[in-house]
């Protein structure tokens, strides 16, 4: 939901999963660009309720399973419990990428209540390879059923992308998944190579929609695998409908590697940040690169979105003082 500030209808929403579903995708994500209970004054308001969101979504779905997205520290046990109670099958439960224990407790209770349950490392980026793994398997271990490489800043290279999908083939019994960013203009390139290198669960999105330059483009990644002889068993036609018609027309700005999406990339610094820095530049007269570079420079995180104001007064005080 980032790239409209969380602001879709229950009508779009249910008109693209159902468009995704028609094309035979096998998980939809419904939820908050922050997660379950991300709908706040520090993440950004969203213009319907999470379960509002997921109830209408269950009720057009026939083949998708249903997916929601969950922070530890900002999404509860009983907001997973409530996600359950909605219809929801598989909870993605994310942490940064050297804090998989956070999610211990989220993991073993969600294995238990019987969802699908997948482990997201996010900003996998800023670790190392070796550390990474050693993350990946504290989750495995509580539970999860997938651990995903999540490349929230999209600033891995193709490289890096393939040594960690492969570490992670060799050394987890559990599937393993790959999501990214497209900051670099590397979301389908690094997408299939996470699939060539053994990936069970790659992410996409129709026209990429998603934070920052969007995530890999999901009609764009199925015409490829296509050409390549890559089964998927999803259809390409409903996809690219589904981008011009419904995705396309509801952009509030074009989904697209701009200036400020490829700093995102280039610096290493959180998708979402985007809408917020853009916000803050404008507000304190203070060039936005100069801040995604800052916030790079201090390895801001996800959650850390109070920081981005702080670094803008920083350059604004740089700048008078000089």
């Amino acid at each position: 939901m980032h790239a409209l500030a969380h602001q879709y209808t229950l009508e779009q929403m249910t008109s693209i999963a159902k468009k995704l579903d028609d094309a035979k995708v096998d998980i939809i994500e419904v939820s908050h660009g922050d997660g379950l209970n991300g709908n706040s004054f520090n993440y950004g308001f969203s213009l319907h309720a999470e379960i509002d969101y997921l109830r209408a979504v269950k009720e057009v779905l026939s083949h998708a399973r249903l997916a929601a997205l969950l922070l530890p520290g900002i999404g509860t046990i009983e907001d997973m419990k409530m996600a359950r109670e909605a219809g929801v099958d598989t909870i993605r439960i994310a942490t940064h990428s050297t804090e998989a224990d956070v999610a211990a407790q989220h993991i073993a209770t969600a294995r238990e209540s019987g969802f699908d349950v997948v482990g997201f490392l996010m900003m996998s980026h800023m670790t190392p390879t070796a550390e990474l793994v050693r993350q990946a398997k504290l989750m495995e271990s509580y539970g999860a059923h997938c651990v995903y490489i999540v490349d929230s800043a999209g600033a891995l290279l193709m490289d890096e992308a393939r040594e960690r999908v492969t570490a992670f083939r060799s050394e987890l019994a559990c599937e393993v998944g790959f999501h990214n960013h497209n900051n670099l203009g590397l979301g389908v390139a690094n997408t299939i190579i996470a699939i060539e290198c053994g990936a069970d669960r790659v992410d996409a999105s129709l026209a990429g929609m998603g934070a920052g330059a969007g995530n890999c483009a999901l009609e764009v990644l199925i015409a490829v695998t296509d050409r390549m002889g890559i089964e998927t068993g999803v259809e390409l036609y409903p996809l690219i409908d589904g981008a011009d018609l419904l995705v396309r027309p509801i952009q509030q700005r074009p989904v697209q590697t701009d200036g400020n999406a490829l700093m995102l990339g280039f610096a290493g610094v959180y998708s979402s940040f985007l809408l917020h820095t853009e916000r803050a530049a404008e507000r304190y007269g203070v060039d936005s690169r100069d801040i995604l570079i800052e916030l790079g420079r201090r390895r801001m995180v996800g959650g850390q979105e109070d920081m981005i104001v702080d670094v803008a007064l920083d350059l604004k005080a740089r700048t008078e003082n000089n």
